[in-house]
């Protein structure tokens, strides 16, 4: 009975006009709670346990993922802690010192995970021992100012071998926009050169990682080295064999003109090479002596310094006769004492002096800075990176 009841109440529902919406069951939503899905602290040693032959170069870094650090050591076998910096997120700590040779180093420390607990940082690694070390000299004192023609040398205690670690490890920076090149004039010897001169009043700076670089051979580098330096004002020394002038060009206008005796033309071994030579020094007084030509000792005020064959610009009162119109010298530039004083007192270290006119050409038998005289091309060619 109570079953009929309850068909004839469908029925009457099902044929009104005026009908409630069904009503379908709800969903309760669950929310799994972060605790459920937390994970333990990943952490990774750079470099890690047992790593041996570790280079010094090599970065040295704990991450985690998953957590954050609490605390990081990284001791080295004679109890001397490295120190580093842990990152604002506690995702990371990166040493901000560079690891000895040949030492034992061991980590401690812990890393909280997500899931609360702790995670212990532990093992030791190894540095390698290099079968010897070389080391460098620049020749651009810190804080310099130079003209614009000044290369960056590195003179190497030994040769370099692997020629190409080497250049990687190098940076040169610079506040003006300029194109430049390492080029090995041999195996001891790097110059840095731009492919035209550098800009006036540029500030560079140069960051020589060298430490734990491998030089080839077993050997790996001393110690990094850096330094900043100025260029200055564009200051050119123009001469011409054969007009017997030296023009001063500064910051491209002509200031000075001054006669000069260049040379003898007539004998290969007098002649002033052209080419672009650049101020190497300077001297108040020079004692010049050259055993071939049978003088020596022969004192010359306001010497210049062009190359490291013998060449300057210097004042020699004998030849004023000459200055201006025939060339009597054994290769220098000789001024009147007067003229080669201002000179003197006016040029940079790497200011450049352009001699052109002559039958002889500046090379590498004239010494170490004979760099404008080669083409950017074979310059990029003696670069073990772009040769």
């Amino acid at each position: 009975m109570t079953l009929g009841v309850f068909a004839t109440v469908l029925g009457l529902a099902a044929c009104s006009s005026t009908s409630t919406p069904e009503t379908k069951p709800t969903q309760t939503e669950q929310k799994v709670s972060p605790a459920a899905v937390s994970k333990p602290a990943k952490v990774t040693q750079i470099p890690g346990d047992t790593a041996q032959n570790v280079s010094p170069a090599d970065p040295v870094q704990v991450i985690v993922a998953d957590g954050g650090l609490t605390d990081v050591h990284l001791v080295n076998d004679q109890g001397r802690e490295v120190g580093g910096l842990v990152a604002p997120d506690k995702h990371s700590w990166t040493a901000t010192e560079s690891l000895g040779y040949d030492h034992t180093y061991t980590w401690s420390g812990s890393a909280l995970g997500a899931d609360g607990k702790k995670v212990a940082l532990g093992g030791s690694f190894h540095t390698l021992r290099p079968g010897r070390t070389i080391s460098a000299q620049i020749n651009v004192a810190d804080n310099a100012t130079v003209g614009v023609a000044e290369p960056i040398v590195l003179n190497f205690s030994s040769p370099v071998q692997d020629k190409a670690s080497v250049e990687r490890a190098l940076t040169v920076q610079t506040s003006n926009p300029s194109t430049g090149s390492w080029a090995w004039m041999d195996n001891e010897t790097l110059h840095y050169r731009t492919k035209d001169y550098w800009p006036a009043n540029t500030k560079v700076t140069l960051m020589a990682k060298l430490y734990g670089t491998s030089f080839g051979g077993g050997a790996y580098g001393a110690e990094d080295m850096s330094v900043s330096f100025n260029v200055g004002r564009s200051l050119i020394l123009q001469g011409n064999t054969q007009t017997h002038h030296l023009l001063v060009i500064q910051d491209g206008k002509q200031i000075a003109d001054y006669p000069a005796s260049y040379g003898l033309d007539s004998d290969p071994g007098r002649v002033t090479n052209s080419g672009t030579h650049i101020v190497m020094s300077k001297s108040a007084t020079f004692a010049m002596t050259n055993p071939k030509y049978h003088y020596e000792n022969v004192v010359v005020p306001w010497a210049v310094r062009i190359s490291n064959n013998g060449e300057f610009v210097h004042g020699y009162a004998p030849s004023i006769w000459a200055q201006g119109n025939t060339n009597v010298s054994h290769g220098c530039v000789n001024l009147a004492p007067a003229n080669a004083q201002v000179v003197f007192n006016e040029v940079l270290p790497g200011d450049p002096v352009e001699i052109t006119g002559s039958t002889q050409q500046l090379g590498p038998e004239d010494g170490d800075f004979y760099d404008w005289a080669v083409g950017w091309d074979q310059w990029l060619a003696k670069s073990a990176l772009h040769g």
